[in-house]
């Protein structure tokens, strides 16, 4: 019993030795792990400064190159956008280069269109000074002389027929002499018509009495002027109904025309005297202005050009007349030459035969008899088989021209 306790005390008191030793051992290492927490702690503060420092260094360095790459790429882009810009503004700035040369000739042929202008205009003033000087001169030669007048009505009545076609001497006479009732007649001009008829034409000029009315400073006065003027185209168209052109040519209409050379003359006239134009009906006469001559004279030019193109149709009728006819007798020429032709074969084929059947089967015996030919051997002829083709249109012409008959 006593052994059992000493060596529990033993084992108790190894026990606590070991306790203390291991409390020891512990004591130490937690020392240790503290000395080690805390190197740990002041390396972990270590190591977030430098992280710090170096994250700080590392977005300064960020930011910078960041910074110039934008710098630089700002640059490019202004540039790029300067050039784009450039390139987008270049046609605009030639344009305007353009339009500013346009505009400096413009303003250059404008000044120098002026000037003509300027020189055109003095020019035209001159003219119609000089003009107006020769169309007073004019009109006073008109109003003082009769026969000038006369000339100038008979100028205008050629001109307007010439204005339509038509040709002096070949569609219409001048200054044509008769012996008439009333001695000898002088019509202005005989306007030849197609069927071999004529028309009379005679110009009229009332001017003094027309110039007075239109130079009169008064109403009273121009009325006066009007009524003296009208008298004057009625002394005219009887004057012409006495003379009677009309019977004086076969073939022509029962009237004479009275040409007057202007449409104001005829429109004053028949401002004073509405009843002018059925006073010349009764007389045979017939008022024509240059506007109702053109009419007239067109109409007989376009009757003259349908004249013509009928005689040049007979013509060609005629012509084509002929040709058929020729066209027949070639066409009977070579229908015998055809039967000819088949004659000739004919006889070129009875040819062919006899010689075949007469005369080459002799010739064989030579080469069979072993003579010497010369190397030529006799060629066997063709017999031609073809026929000459009949002309089988002008053979049926005829027959179809006299169904149609």
């Amino acid at each position: 019993m006593r052994l059992s306790l000493d060596s529990v005390v033993s084992e108790r008191d190894e026990a606590r030795i070991k306790l203390a030793q291991v409390e020891t051992a512990l004591t130490e290492r937690e020392r240790a792990f503290e000395d080690q927490l805390a190197a740990m702690m002041d390396a972990k503060d270590a190591l977030a400064g430098q992280f710090s420092e170096i994250s700080q260094k590392l977005l300064h360095e960020a930011q910078s190159r960041f910074l110039q790459r934008a710098d630089e790429r700002f640059k490019e882009s202004e540039t790029v956008a300067g050039q784009r810009l450039s390139a987008l503004l270049q046609p605009v700035h030639e344009r305007l280069e353009k339009y500013e040369t346009a505009v400096g000739k413009v303003e250059a042929e404008r000044r120098e269109a002026f000037g003509n202008l300027h020189g055109l205009m003095e020019s035209m003033r001159i003219s119609t000074e000089a003009v107006k000087t020769e169309a007073q001169r004019l009109g006073n030669s008109l109003r003082n002389a009769p026969k000038a007048r006369g000339r100038w009505g008979e100028q205008q009545l050629r001109n307007v027929l010439e204005s339509c076609g038509l040709s002096e001497h070949a569609d219409f006479q001048t200054e044509v002499s008769m012996e008439g009732s009333e001695g000898r007649l002088r019509p202005d001009v005989i306007l030849r018509v197609p069927g071999g008829r004529n028309l009379v034409i005679d110009a009229k000029v009332s001017l003094n009495a027309y110039q007075d009315a239109f130079e009169a400073g008064d109403e009273h006065g121009r009325e006066n002027s009007l009524a003296a003027h009208a008298a004057s185209m009625k002394n005219h168209v009887n004057s012409l109904g006495q003379k009677a052109y009309q019977d004086q040519f076969e073939d022509t209409p029962d009237y004479v025309i009275m040409f007057v050379p202007g449409e104001h003359f005829l429109a004053a006239a028949l401002e004073k005297d509405p009843d002018l134009w059925d006073f010349a009906f009764s007389k045979r006469v017939l008022l024509a202005t240059p506007t109702n001559l053109i009419a007239i004279a067109r109409t007989v030019a376009a009757v003259w050009k349908q004249e013509k193109m009928a005689g040049q149709a007979r013509e060609i009728a005629e012509l084509g007349k002929e040709l058929y006819a020729r066209l027949t007798t070639m066409g009977a020429h070579v229908g015998r030459m055809g039967k000819n032709l088949d004659t000739a074969v004919s006889a070129y084929n009875a040819l062919v035969g006899s010689l075949e059947s007469q005369v080459l089967t002799q010739a064989k015996r030579f080469e069979d008899l072993s003579i010497d030919t010369g190397g030529k051997a006799i060629e066997l002829l063709p017999v031609v088989d073809q026929t000459t083709r009949p002309l089988v249109k002008l053979v049926e012409a005829p027959s179809q021209d006299e169904d149609a008959a």
